[in-house]
């Protein structure tokens, strides 16, 4: 991959904030949205979520998820030159009071002041997705198969 698409993979990971979040549900795909933070390297990326929701109750059932992370449509005339990158990865759990949570907190609410209420609730918990690989289309004609160091490669641009 190019030095120009690695930073428009870096930026476009850094200024979404919803993802669409791929799980197994009966045997078959289901698509949720998702609000995301990423570490700095892009090595893990965490969602807070509700173990009342449906995507939870499937990452509890097995672990194999999928981020699509897209650039904001700006009403181009062609929405498929948009960069997007789909990561394919293993979910997990974090427990609160787990090493790491306060500062994993501070970076959610930093990014989502509003869901400061969220932490009140006993139901929500945050979920760390390890990218295994994936597929990043950097505009018309520009698309990569990724692993995880490509994308912390990305994370130096």
């Amino acid at each position: 991959m190019d030095a120009q698409s690695e930073k428009v993979l870096a930026q476009v990971i850094r200024n979404t904030r919803i993802a669409s979040l791929g799980t197994m549900h009966d045997e078959s795909p289901q698509v949720s949205m998702v609000a995301f933070i990423y570490a700095e390297d892009f090595s893990a990326f965490h969602i807070f979520v509700s173990r009342l929701a449906q995507h939870t109750v499937d990452m509890q059932k097995d672990n194999r998820v999928s981020l699509m992370i897209c650039e904001t449509d700006d009403t181009r005339i062609d929405p498929q030159t948009l960069a997007r990158v789909s990561i394919r990865g293993k979910a997990e759990i974090l427990q609160t009071g787990e090493p790491g949570f306060t500062p994993l907190k501070e970076h959610y609410l930093a990014r989502f002041p509003e869901s400061e209420q969220l932490f009140k609730m006993s139901d929500f918990s945050f979920w760390r997705i390890t990218p295994r690989g994936g597929r990043y289309v950097a505009g018309f004609a520009k698309a990569f198969n990724i692993t995880a160091d490509a994308l912390q490669k990305a994370s130096l641009r």
